[in-house]
């Protein structure tokens, strides 16, 4: 395969950025989309320049470090996927491939395509835990659960932290993330003494560090990786009327 990519390029946070053109040849369909930067990176090197800085880690579509924007997409067209499980034969053969990085005022570029996303740890640090004295791990089903409940729990549990539902909000909505972390403990009966409290806390922080409103768009749902549903910020929304309430 041979493509041509439209990669942004910012060396920095002071600079301005600009989209700069590259040739890519002999791809293989069973290439990642990380690979195939990763050949992008490795001809640069070769040739003296700077190669593109992207995040990544697990590489397994685990970790949520590899986000960025595939032709518009957060990570791509394909549904239910990262950046990361991506591969090269879901676009056609010439095609021109435009990649850049999250678009949202609470996540800087700090180069190229690698954003500063520690606004979502101060969201999980204001109240993403169970701070209650749990005592020694208890005996297995000792706490009973209803089967709806630790499913749900575990879907929201699911949220990998990439950042897509932001990047594709159009209000730069860090509501889906959010109300993921409140909701797989809320869910649980070690998640239920601070329940309001955990919403309050963590929905006040995410309107702090700069994030937009919810309309209900949908787009957040749509491009998550993890197909986290959209009635988990229905839940956060009740929790957190609840402690204002108090």
């Amino acid at each position: 395969m041979n493509l041509t990519l439209k990669v942004w390029r910012q060396s920095g946070p002071a600079d301005a950025g600009r989209m700069v053109t590259y040739k890519v040849q002999d791809v293989s369909p069973d290439m990642s989309f990380l690979e195939m930067l990763d050949v992008l990176n490795e001809r640069l090197i070769i040739e003296g320049d700077d190669p593109v800085a992207f995040d990544h880690d697990c590489r397994e579509g685990i970790c949520g470090m590899c986000g960025m924007v595939i032709n518009g997409v957060a990570h791509g067209e394909q549904r239910a996927t990262t950046t990361c499980q991506l591969h090269m034969r879901h676009f056609e053969d010439g095609a021109t491939i435009t990649i850049e990085p999250w678009r949202a005022a609470p996540f800087p570029v700090v180069k190229d395509l690698v954003v500063d996303r520690s606004a979502f740890d101060r969201i999980i640090q204001a109240g993403g835990f169970v701070s209650v004295p749990a005592g020694s791990a208890p005996d297995a089903h000792s706490v009973p659960v209803r089967k709806e409940d630790a499913d749900s729990a575990f879907d929201a549990a699911t949220c990998i932290g990439c950042g897509a539902c932001v990047a594709a909000c159009p209000n730069g909505s860090a509501s889906l993330f959010t109300a993921a972390k409140i909701t797989h403990l809320s869910l649980l009966p070690q998640g239920q003494p601070e329940r309001v409290t955990r919403a309050k806390a963590m929905v006040d922080q995410m309107d702090a560090e700069g994030f937009g409103g919810c309309t209900n768009t949908g787009e957040c749902t749509a491009v998550c990786p993890k197909g986290i549903p959209l009635d988990t910020i229905a839940r956060m929304n009740s929790d957190y009327l609840q402690a204002n309430k108090k």
